[in-house]
């Protein structure tokens, strides 16, 4: 298991295979279509909550087409194990609600 604490070099960020995410400096960022409001504010509560449970919290932007996520480890100053993990269960749970990353 990777430390948490460490912050990953871009092979090891690109050997995770996070289809939805790209990296953007520090952070890896996602937007998800979700094509009306309320499925996006679904979606931000099931963010929500899985981010309580890994007590890691994203910046997350909810508009009426999509959301958007940043995750980054703030007290490292990079991205680590702890915001691969939470892009995993992002995606999967936007995948149970038939969301698409947008492009």
């Amino acid at each position: 298991m990777a430390d948490p604490k460490k912050t990953l070099t871009p092979t090891e960020i690109a050997d995770a295979a996070l289809a939805d995410w790209q990296q953007d400096g520090e952070t890896l960022a996602a937007r998800f279509a979700t094509g009306d409001f309320a499925t996006g504010l679904d979606l931000v509560n099931r963010i929500g909550a899985a981010a309580e449970a890994a007590n890691h919290h994203p910046d997350l932007t909810l508009t009426y087409p999509e959301v958007g996520v940043t995750l980054s480890s703030h007290d490292v100053g990079g991205i680590t194990s702890r915001d691969i993990d939470l892009a995993r269960v992002i995606s999967e749970h936007a995948a149970t609600l038939r969301v698409t990353a947008a492009r």
